[in-house]
């Protein structure tokens, strides 16, 4: 599927952009403001570049388009380049270096790159630990506010795999593992929620593993086709409904709260209307329900749809 300049699906979209350029809406997380507090902002009107990045999978893609399209609402123009980069192997040390200025993250699993083994449940603390993080490493990235909507990592099974082997939860899979054919993300190995967190708490270290991109259709697809019987998909993935897919309770909990919010460099920052850039990013954050992700996400993925074919949605 084509991210084009203008994918804006349905009125859901308008909804959310058309309100970014009025300056109001959310204040920072309380995480965010100290990196930038003391920063000079630029004069009104001074208005740079915006490089804007996201990790691979189609609803990083789909937020960092989103905030891209705020952003230009706003006068800014934007560099979409960076935009399904890699996964945050890539493109975390691609906003640290300033190859991108602003990527969408899953505060979460954000927090579980840098620091290992402190994520939570709770996406305030998330939010504070990952600014906490950031500052550490140099204090050049702000991470701003987080959104309602949260997509945590799911592994999921075909109903006939979870009747034939009697699953529910994630820790049902331990004893078969084994005669299971697992999907797994391509970082699975050196992500903390992943390979770690299934051993660690689950005794899960499988032998037949099929790398694939997490939260995409082929990982999807994989499993609906029987190439593989345990999927890593997203918990907002349209896949799971349209398919009847079982999700496994994460009985250990394991993942993290994984709320939405964008990370920018200080450096961006420093040079535009701090408050203003930050009004346009945290009144499209704070409008994104996971319901609205969700369904934008079924746009995209099932719908296949394109803003470059479908101006009509743009009504």
């Amino acid at each position: 599927m084509r991210f084009t300049r203008a994918l804006a699906l349905g009125a859901s979209i308008m909804v959310l952009v058309s309100a970014c350029s009025t300056g109001g809406g959310s204040s920072p997380s309380a995480a965010a403001g100290s990196p930038a507090a003391g920063a000079s902002s630029a004069p009104a009107g001074a208005k740079p570049t915006v490089k804007v990045g996201s990790d691979g999978f189609y609803e990083a893609k789909l937020m960092a388009e989103i905030y891209a399209q705020a952003l230009e609402a706003g006068g800014y123009t934007v560099d979409r380049t960076g935009i399904g980069i890699g996964a945050r192997k890539v493109s975390a040390p691609a906003l640290e270096s300033g190859q991108i200025d602003l990527k969408p993250e899953y505060i979460g699993s954000g927090l579980a790159y840098y620091e290992p083994g402190k994520q939570t449940g709770d996406p305030a603390a998330n939010a504070a630990a990952l600014q906490a993080a950031l500052t550490t490493k140099g204090g050049g990235i702000t991470v701003l506010a987080y959104s309602p909507a949260a997509d945590q990592n799911a592994f999921v099974v075909r109903k006939d795999t979870a009747t034939q082997y009697n699953l529910a939860k994630l820790s049902d899979t331990t004893a078969v593992q084994n005669q299971l054919k697992w999907g797994l993300a391509t970082d699975c190995k050196t992500n903390p929620v992943c390979a770690a967190a299934l051993k660690t708490a689950y005794g899960i270290d499988p032998t037949n593993i099929t790398p694939l991109a997490a939260c995409d259709t082929p990982m999807a697809q994989a499993l609906a086709n029987k190439t593989i019987d345990v999927a890593e998909l997203c918990s907002t993935q349209p896949d799971i409904a349209v398919n009847g897919f079982v999700v496994l309770t994460d009985d250990k909990q394991t993942q993290p709260a994984d709320n939405i919010a964008p990370l920018v460099r200080n450096d961006l920052l420093a040079k535009v209307d701090m408050t203003s850039f930050e009004a346009i990013l945290n009144n499209v954050s704070a409008k994104m329900d996971t319901a609205t992700l969700t369904d934008l996400g079924k746009q995209i993925t099932v719908d296949k749809k394109d803003i470059a074919v479908d101006r009509d949605l743009l009504a």
